[in-house]
């Protein structure tokens, strides 16, 4: 098996499981043919459609997982390498196994359908612990993430409530300040109509007494020699 496991950051590392646990006891591998006769295809065409579309991340994350897929695989002629051809050459074409599986008996003599059953069994599992792990990650994230959003929205909406509370005293207040200001020329119309008649009076009386004080010294004037 390839020394790198699967990891999210690295492409699929899977941190969790320690080597003893992440390896599955398999026939000896028979020694790889020549290049030439070993060919299969580098792309896996996809059986299925992704819609990136409605999940932006699909194709991304699907590609994380293929190339996980493949740093399992081992040296030899496994299910990963009929998996590979098979899904070139045509997922439900029978013709597609049967070639397969020659080419694979051609690498590997010992070749069995026990023995890819089992390789593939063992990528399921794997995989399945990868996506069990992350998950997880991905829950708790979302747990954590909807929790802070339901603090934030509990405090401004506090905050929010505190606040009209606060508008609706203010225009309490407001309205009685109004009422005070409507009732200020009333209340003391009387009090400023009494000091304007007694200021009226004074004037009146001053000019009242200067007048016949006046008139009496202009009589000594006149009248005394």
């Amino acid at each position: 098996m390839a020394k790198e496991s699967f990891n999210w950051k690295s492409l699929f590392i899977n941190d969790e499981t320690d080597q003893s646990e992440g390896k599955v006891a398999t026939q000896p591998s028979a020694p790889i043919l020549p290049t030439t006769e070993n060919k299969f295809p580098n792309q896996i065409t996809e059986s299925f459609p992704t819609n990136s579309s409605t999940n932006p991340f699909l194709n991304e994350i699907f590609e994380v997982y293929n190339k996980g897929f493949e740093s399992l695989n081992e040296a030899g002629f496994d299910f990963f390498e009929l998996y590979k051809s098979v899904m070139a050459v045509g997922v439900t074409n029978p013709q597609s196994y049967q070639m397969a599986f020659a080419m694979g008996k051609s690498i590997q003599s010992d070749l069995t359908k026990d023995f890819l059953l089992q390789k593939g069994s063992f990528y399921i599992t794997e995989i399945e612990k990868v996506h069990t792990k992350y998950d997880t990650i991905g829950k708790n994230k979302k747990a954590e993430l909807d929790n802070t959003i339901t603090k934030e929205k509990y405090n401004l909406s506090k905050s929010i409530s505190d606040l009209e509370a606060k508008i609706i005293e203010l225009q309490k207040e407001l309205e009685a300040k109004k009422i005070e200001l409507q009732k200020i020329d009333p209340v003391n119309m009387e009090q400023l109509s009494e000091i304007q008649l007694k200021m009226e009076a004074n004037n009146l009386a001053k000019q009242k007494i200067l007048t016949s004080i006046n008139t009496v010294i202009t009589g000594i004037n006149q009248y005394l020699q």
